[in-house]
């Protein structure tokens, strides 16, 4: 039999343990007042994490989002044994209560009633989408240049080589590849797409080697690492829905609530960092003693800076290497940030729970989703205004 942590798919969950940690207070609050956790698994992938979820906490229900439908439908009849405590939704995790305007489930029905008890969300690709050749993700073996994270719909990474202008491509490999020879490799792509479009990963790993010098090779890991990262973010607009994601879940954290963020390469991770910052950001102006009116944030970080994987938990898991966690949890409203689309249902010692309104939930949770998105585009506009005049 597989071991528990890492199930019949044999991926090991990263940082399991920490996670299970993070995740327990607000799950322990909400079954001492008998009310239902849920918990919305973000990046469910093989579900290892939402495995540990369900075992650990009896009381607690998943809501799990994957844009992967053959890794959704795996992971989805793997927990069955779950029955009305986990619904999968197929979607990209910044549309996920969208997906879920028409559902009928159990779990749906106790998110209405009562939000979020956590967010949870392991960022990146997976390992299993890297073994898998035929999906492009690999610069290790050859195979075609897809990279779409659900191949159902959108742009693939050949299509990106074979369209884009010199100049977005040299953006998108210097943006989200922070590769230093994006120019040079950018006009490498164009002038031999003219030759033969673009089609096999082999191909484009030779041309990185071919026109990256041999001095750069030599650090840095893989020459094609830079790029194909970049191609990848570029066909699924992972940081765009990483942005969007951020304050609408937020949004939806019931008191004492927490989010907590994955991530594993530095792009994903400053984003993590500047959104949280901007939810637990006091808007009174800087100098004041105290906080004004409706001035003090709703939420506060749980993590001191990002947190990464001790020397065990590298040893164990290779993954783990790179990864940096950062955490957030609910403590108020302000006056201008009510319970998003809700109205009090039940309250107990410091714990309130929320009955949504009528009509759909993207409807009812609509307002407050805009505020916190306002209110942080608010702050961080103050941030930079602040850091400019210094």
């Amino acid at each position: 039999m597989a071991d528990r942590h890492t199930g019949t798919h044999g991926h090991v969950p990263v940082m399991l343990e920490r996670m299970v940690e993070l995740i327990a207070p607000t799950v322990t609050e909400s079954s001492e007042n008998s009310a239902p956790s849920v918990i919305l698994d973000g990046t469910l992938g093989a579900g290892g994490h939402t495995e540990s979820f369900l075992e650990r906490f009896p009381s607690a229900m998943v809501i799990g989002v994957d844009r992967d439908k053959k890794e959704l439908s795996r992971t989805t009849e793997r927990l069955s044994r779950f029955q009305d405590r986990f619904y999968p939704v197929h979607a990209r995790f910044d549309n996920f209560d969208e997906a879920l305007d028409d559902a009928d489930h159990p779990v749906v029905d106790a998110f209405d009633a009562h939000g979020l008890s956590a967010g949870f969300f392991d960022l990146g690709v997976s390992s299993m989408q890297l073994d898998q050749v035929d999906r492009g993700f690999t610069y290790r073996d050859d195979g075609p240049l897809d990279m779409r994270m659900d191949t159902s719909t959108g742009k693939t990474a050949a299509d990106v080589l074979n369209t884009y202008s010199h100049g977005e491509l040299a953006r998108i490999l210097k943006t989200y590849g922070d590769e230093r020879f994006a120019g040079p490799l950018a006009r490498a792509i164009v002038r031999e797409r003219e030759k033969e479009p673009w089609s096999t990963s082999q191909r484009l790993v030779d041309l990185i080697y071919a026109t990256i010098p041999a001095s750069a090779r030599r650090h840095g890991g893989h020459p094609a690492k830079r790029t194909f990262q970049a191609l990848r973010v570029e066909v699924n607009a992972e940081l765009d829905a990483l942005r969007r994601v951020i304050p609408k879940v937020c949004s939806y954290l019931h008191l004492g609530g927490r989010a907590v963020f994955m991530s594993y390469q530095s792009l994903e991770d400053k984003i993590v960092k500047r959104e949280l910052a901007a939810l637990t950001e006091s808007k009174t102006p800087p100098g004041l003693p105290i906080d004004l009116p409706n001035s003090a944030p709703d939420f506060h970080l749980v993590t001191r800076g990002s947190e990464k994987a001790d020397e065990q938990e590298n040893n164990k898991n290779p993954r783990a290497h790179s990864v940096r966690v950062r955490a957030v949890e609910r403590t108020g409203y302000s006056h201008s940030s009510p319970p998003p689309g809700s109205t009090p249902a039940r309250a107990s010692g410091s714990s309130t729970t929320y009955s949504a309104r009528s009509g759909s939930r993207h409807e009812a949770h609509r307002e407050g989703r805009e505020h916190l998105v306002s209110s942080a585009q608010q702050s961080i506009s103050h941030r930079e205004d602040v850091e400019g005049e210094q």
